[in-house]
């Protein structure tokens, strides 16, 4: 089976494409509304057509205005499955973006039959939070994609699992950028499907041989081009879209992860940094005029482009039923859901499993072959000056982390307070004395927000 011709969904920045193109693949066509992310589509790929709305892509397909590519691409809005979306899932217009995907999986498929080529592939990408969605939401587009006639209820979803259906087959596994080559810790949702001569399991699950890898260790202190640099840790935590305006507030902030030492300055990671954490060349979403808050949101709501082109790769080298888990029923017998006269489900839990004798299965966010990358590949000195955190910064995230008792970096800590001592007998007595008013808020550099990670 060939697969070459893509169409994206959602394209954000591209991603895919980034991933994807390397490895032989052309996309027709991208799908994407917001503005700062389509003009990066438009300096990158002038040659591509950015269709906008999604909600119109079926009926193009089915007219031919548009071509039905061999696989669909798409992080439907994340959004409604995440602390930041408030979980409203299939409640929020967002959500109910992911069943329109289905329609459009649908419609390209038809127009494919109609051209007698074979079901596409389908990759979707979305965070962990939709397999615990109240909404039910990835059951919804579960059982959709499998063509069952009602939606499975589950309260929580298997990190990694399979679905047999009577339309299509479907495997999804969290996996975590880290062990990719990024220095990010980053658990995404990756779904697979296809028709019913497709067996996804092939392409995102592995054969345990080697046992799993823990992260290196690394010296958290180091030079580089002539300067020197501290990180309070090898990886950080996930690069959030809100990161270039609401990054104080919370765990990452304080766990130090998502901040940088540079020559005994402390400084947010820059857009450069944040574009090297995700996987993209330098100075992707570096526009003429381009603002940072713009190329923060944008990084962060895209993929990690590793993750995404290890799974391209698996695809582009499927080899139709090495692995079939509709033949391993005695062993996944605990697992295994029956749909009658319909298909199966497998929850494949997120451990390694047997399904033979002889044979573990890998069902973790780990795979089998890792890369390991720490801060000082992704660290540059030429950090814009304007995200470095001044000692009234320092002083009001010290302040915070006071009055709310809040659990805090213990390096971190002793950066912030060294730097903060730098602060002006007037500066501090102005604010000593607005505290005791019981006025004191943070400085209006550091904006207060409540933890999110979309």
């Amino acid at each position: 089976m060939i697969f070459k011709s893509v169409g994206s969904i959602c394209s954000g920045i591209e991603a895919a494409s980034v991933a994807w193109e390397p490895l032989g693949m052309k996309f027709e066509w991208f799908s994407e509304i917001a503005d700062f992310p389509s003009l990066v589509l438009a300096e990158k790929y002038p040659n591509i057509q950015n269709l906008g709305d999604m909600n119109n892509i079926p009926e193009k397909i089915e007219s031919s205005e548009i071509t039905a590519p061999d696989l669909i691409c798409g992080g439907t809005p994340c959004q409604a499955f995440s602390l930041a979306g408030w979980k409203n899932g299939l409640n929020d217009d967002r959500g109910n973006l992911t069943l329109r995907f289905v329609d459009i999986v649908n419609s390209n498929d038809k127009q494919r039959k109609k051209e007698g080529k074979n079901p596409s592939i389908i990759f979707w990408e979305n965070v962990e939070g939709v397999l615990t969605d109240k909404t039910n939401a990835f059951g919804c587009l579960v059982s959709s994609l499998a063509g069952f006639d009602d939606v499975i209820e589950l309260k929580k979803w298997p990190n990694a699992g399979v679905i047999h259906g009577s339309k299509r087959n479907i495997a999804w596994r969290v996996l975590d950028a880290k062990f990719f080559g990024l220095p990010q810790q980053r658990k995404r949702l990756y779904l697979i499907a296809g028709g019913k001569n497709f067996f996804p399991e092939n392409v995102l699950f592995e054969q345990n041989l080697s046992g799993l890898k823990e992260y290196p260790s690394e010296s958290l202190i180091f030079d580089k081009d002539g300067h020197k640099f501290e990180v309070f840790r090898e990886y950080t935590d996930c690069l959030y879209s809100a990161y270039g305006t609401k990054w104080n507030g919370n765990a990452a902030a304080y766990n130090g992860s998502l901040f940088i030492v540079q020559d005994n300055r402390i400084r947010r990671i820059s857009p450069l940094e944040c574009e090297r954490l995700m996987g993209f060349p330098d100075n992707y979403t570096n526009l003429p005029n381009a603002k940072k808050t713009n190329r923060y949101q944008a990084i962060g709501n895209s993929w990690a482009v590793p993750v995404v082109r290890w799974i391209g790769k698996k695809i582009i080298e499927y080899s139709n039923d090495l692995l079939r888990l509709d033949e391993k029923k005695d062993f996944l017998f605990s697992r295994w859901m029956e749909i009658p006269n319909q298909g199966f489900f497998i929850d494949l839990g997120k451990d390694i499993i047997p399904i033979s004798v002889d044979y573990m299965l890998n069902c973790t966010s780990i795979p089998e072959v890792c890369e390991f990358k720490d801060m000082r590949a992704i660290v540059s000195p030429d950090a814009p000056e304007d995200i470095y955190i001044s000692p009234v910064g320092c002083y009001g995230i010290i302040r915070r982390k006071q009055e709310r008792n809040l659990k805090i970096n213990a390096r971190l800590e002793e950066v912030l307070l060294s730097i903060s001592s730098q602060m002006s007998a007037e500066e501090i007595d102005k604010r000593s004395r607005i505290q005791k008013r019981g006025k004191f808020s943070p400085p209006s550099e550091m904006p207060y927000f409540e933890s999110a990670v979309i």
